[in-house]
């Protein structure tokens, strides 16, 4: 380091050497390029929009803005973008779930980069479907709060202005997706996850000034500490991990005799290795009683009566719905984590590649123990997951604050991402004998 940045600070000096680098500078200012139309893609209303009566949507139903988080913020405004990354995302998951069910798409798994290709090819042909049936859902939920008119089946409705609706909202889906693979191979960072980051980015100036026109200067004082205090366990947690020691052994030849190597070494199991799937699961079933509840809630019989009730229980404003979350987040935590360990086969793999852990024996006796170690690690992710999922409501009861409550689950993403997109870049600075950001 010269004597010119020995005062700098080492953030600032890490940002000033990416962008004296050619190759990095190009890579970060692509990816800026085309965060830069995913935004204008956002601001491109579909015809015939009641923009009024879709905000006003918008502050009654908390199923279309969590909808509208993995958006970026387009469903509010009914864009061709307006289903987001969403589709893409549910089919990544459905194809965790369904891989260690289905035996061919274990097969898949384990041919290397071939196999990967193909399971990824099998996503992007599932997320048509699955965008084609979100779209439909999402315009027969506008069209009964009056937002838009004309929705097939129905009077008055027009089959091919429909089909020509689904067909955009789902061509913007495949946009986006390509989109965020482009910014993968060719930016900084994970292509899809950066959009969902920017449009939750871009929707926090809106945020503030709903806190600024609701609250006194003392609940924006107390909201700001709590969310300092969220994003620095979300760091905590994001980057806290167990580390188990693991020796491998290898035989060469030197001389005509044999010689055993051994080398030390250890696998690190995240305390949150879930990241934030748990968080979508519980959201999205916490979210859909109170949803149909209110379209049941206008009908004059004891159907109507019961629907108001389960309405009220499933309200955000009701503590039944909090504490629900906080008992999926929880269970959703240990399923999603599970299921992932069991892919990744770790045991197997480490045995293949003459791997151990010292004082258990290799096979069966080192699964059981890495299970017995990952249900212990996975308490601490699961109760900080819950915990991070009822913090809107705790902001709420702090700051008074109802309609514009802390979006815990935002956060968690944007830290997450920012903590990645740091990461990569580090990389690519230490690969080039410049200091990163992370240490």
């Amino acid at each position: 380091m010269t004597q010119e940045t020995e005062g700098r600070p080492r953030l600032l000096q890490a940002a000033i050497d990416a962008f004296r680098t050619p190759d990095l500078r190009a890579k970060i200012l692509f990816t800026l390029a085309m965060l830069a139309v995913f935004r204008f893609m956002a601001q491109v209303p579909i015809p015939g929009i009641n923009q009024e009566r879709l905000d006003d949507l918008f502050e009654s139903n908390q199923l279309l803005g969590f909808l509208d988080l993995f958006s970026g913020g387009a469903l509010r405004n009914l864009s061709v973008a307006a289903l987001g990354v969403f589709p893409y995302i549910t089919s990544s998951i459905v194809m965790q779930l369904l891989v260690p069910v289905i035996p061919s798409l274990q097969r898949l798994s384990k041919e290397g980069e071939l196999g990967r290709q193909k399971i990824n090819r099998i996503i992007h042909w599932l997320t048509v479907p699955i965008a084609f049936a979100q779209g439909y859902g999402q315009l027969q939920l506008v069209q009964q709060a009056g937002v838009i008119q004309g929705i097939w089946p129905g009077a008055g409705s027009d089959f091919v202005a429909t089909f020509a609706m689904l067909t955009s909202l789902v061509a913007g889906t495949i946009f986006l997706v390509w989109l965020g693979e482009l910014i993968t191979e060719k930016g900084i960072g994970n292509g899809v996850s950066l959009i969902i980051f920017a449009g939750i980015v871009a929707g926090f100036p809106g945020l503030m000034q709903q806190v600024s026109d609701q609250t006194d200067a003392l609940g924006i004082i107390w909201l700001a500490v709590i969310a300092l205090a969220v994003i620095a366990l979300i760091v905590i947690f994001t980057e806290a991990h167990r580390r188990i020691p693991v020796q491998y052994g290898r035989s060469i030849f030197r001389g005509g005799r044999m010689y055993r190597q051994t080398g030390a070494t250890y696998l690190p199991i995240r305390i949150n290795s879930a990241g934030m799937i748990p968080l979508i699961f519980a959201f999205s079933v916490v979210i859909l009683p109170g949803t149909i509840a209110n379209f049941l809630g206008v009908r004059n019989d004891w159907v109507g009566s019961v629907a108001s009730t389960l309405a009220i229980w499933f309200s955000p404003t009701h503590p039944l719905y909090w504490g629900l979350t906080f008992f999926l987040v929880v269970i959703f935590t240990f399923f999603y984590t599970l299921v992932v360990f069991q892919q990744q086969n770790l045991a197997e793999n480490l045995q293949r590649n003459g791997g151990f852990v010292p004082g258990i024996r290799p096979g069966k006796p080192t699964q059981d123990y890495l299970n017995r170690v990952i249900l212990r690690v996975t308490w601490g992710g699961a109760l900080f997951l819950g915990a991070v999922s009822v913090v809107p409501y705790l902001a709420s009861l702090v700051a008074d604050v109802q309609s514009a409550l802390l979006p815990s689950i935002s956060m968690l993403i944007v830290v997450g991402v920012a903590l990645d997109t740091l990461r990569q870049l580090e990389a690519q600075l230490l690969m080039r004998s410049y200091e990163g950001f992370l240490r």
